[in-house]
């Protein structure tokens, strides 16, 4: 499944009505198990206009555990990038994007609470010392997005609450 397949299934699947809490969670737990279906399934999940994405249901949480190692980057990458584009937007002057970025951020670190998986503490961990030090496994993830200091700050800030 490519990226744009597992957003659109994504979709198609948060919009059934039909589905049982096991169903759910059976499919989404299918999904994250690789890359793309992550990738795909949080970019949907996480922008889209989900009630459950604001109080995600045991079916997800469970899903999400099923996969640890395909959603602990993903979850706090997405918290970290996030976090810092709330601060460019404003920058900018676009609340409204600020705004969805910082719901972006609320829904993970939700999610991060929820899954209470020992790997997304470890990852956090890693990505917080690099935003404060320079050094470590993510100083290259924050470079390639060219966070300046007051966004690696807020990473630093935002990953130390986990």
């Amino acid at each position: 499944m490519t990226f744009e397949e597992a957003i659109a299934y994504t979709e198609a699947l948060l919009s059934r009505k039909d589905l049982d809490e096991l169903q759910l969670e059976s499919e989404i737990s299918a999904l994250v198990q690789t890359s793309n279906g992550a990738r795909g399934f949080f970019v949907c999940f996480l922008t889209g206009e989900w009630q459950l994405a604001d109080a995600p249901s045991m079916p997800i949480i469970k899903a999400f555990q099923s996969a640890p190692d395909a959603i602990a980057e993903l979850l706090v990458k997405n918290l970290a990038m996030s976090t810092a584009m709330a601060i460019f937007h404003r920058r900018v002057g676009n609340e409204e994007q600020a705004q969805g970025s910082d719901r972006v951020a609320r829904r993970t670190g939700l999610l991060i609470e929820k899954v209470r998986l020992a790997e997304v503490y470890e990852i956090a961990t890693q990505m917080r010392n690099s935003a404060i030090s320079n050094e470590g496994n993510y100083v290259s993830f924050l470079e390639k997005w060219g966070y300046d200091a007051e966004q690696k700050q807020a990473i630093a800030n935002v990953l130390a609450n986990g």
